[in-house]
Parts: C-alpha cells; structure tokens; sequence
C-alpha cells in the first residue's frame, strides 16, 4: 500500500485505533523518517480526542526509550528500541509482564523474541517520491484478518 500524504497516515492510525484494547501490540518497522513516530503520534492522539482528554505532544522515544500515556482506564506504552543492541537489554524493559494490561507501540523491534498473541506489525520504507512510503502490514491474534482499504 502507498501512503501518500500526511491524512493517509492519519486515517490509518485511526482504523487501527478504534479496534485497539488492552493487551495489544504494534510492532512498527522501517528507516528513520519512514513515518513510525508520526503513526504513533496520531494514534495516540486520536485516542485521547475520543475520551475527551486534551491531546499531548506525542514525541519519539529514542532517547528515553518509552513515554507512557494513561487515557482514562487505558494504558499505551509507546517505545523505541532503536538504541539497543542486544535482547537482553530487552527482557530488563520488563515490556511484556502479563500483569501490565498495555498497548504497546513499539518502534524498532527487531530484537524481541517474545511471542506475542495479538500484535499488528507495520513495515514503512522510503519511496522514490519523498513524501509517499509504502506500507505493508500483517495481523496476528485478534488482527489476523485486519484489513485496511486503499485510499
């Protein structure tokens, strides 16, 4: 699929939004400036719009590895992995404790070798045209038959 602008992305995120729950994950792949940061920023923000909270700035978590978001009785954990280097740096994160009932959006997980029931992976990457990425996205779990339209 071909993002062409800014609202193509906006309008995914959202889609993907209204079907999200606790427990869920979203793996997000791709180069840096391929678009993870401003998916999440729209996903988080539409979800505080939806539960009348004001929207916050939603920035990229490289350096810190993780902003946390508390909408109401939900609980999105946005992180970016980029700076790792080894699994085990991932286990001491503590990202996937069954007692946390978490969205996850992570950023740059290549390294996690956990099993993960329901998570939707998005793989982003530059095109020709520097304001179009292509898309491609697969379900698992609850998003196995997710399906998002052509714009």
């Amino acid at each position: 699929m071909i993002i062409k602008s800014l609202e193509q992305l906006e309008i995914l995120s959202i889609k993907i939004a209204k079907k999200i729950s606790n427990s869920d994950c979203i793996l997000l792949y791709g180069e840096i400036g391929s678009g993870k940061t401003t998916f999440s920023r729209y996903l988080i923000n539409f979800i505080q719009e939806k539960n009348n909270i004001k929207k916050t700035e939603v920035l990229s978590p490289t350096f810190n590895l993780l902003y946390e978001y508390k909408i109401n009785s939900l609980k999105v954990m946005h992180y970016d992995l980029y700076r790792l280097k080894k699994s085990a740096e991932i286990k001491q994160l503590d990202i996937f404790d069954v007692r946390a009932k978490t969205v996850k959006i992570i950023e740059w997980p290549e390294l996690i070798t956990h099993n993960i029931i329901d998570k939707i992976e998005l793989r982003f990457s530059h095109m020709q045209n520097m304001n179009e990425r292509n898309l491609s996205f697969k379900g698992y779990g609850k998003w196995k038959d997710f399906q998002i339209d052509e714009f």
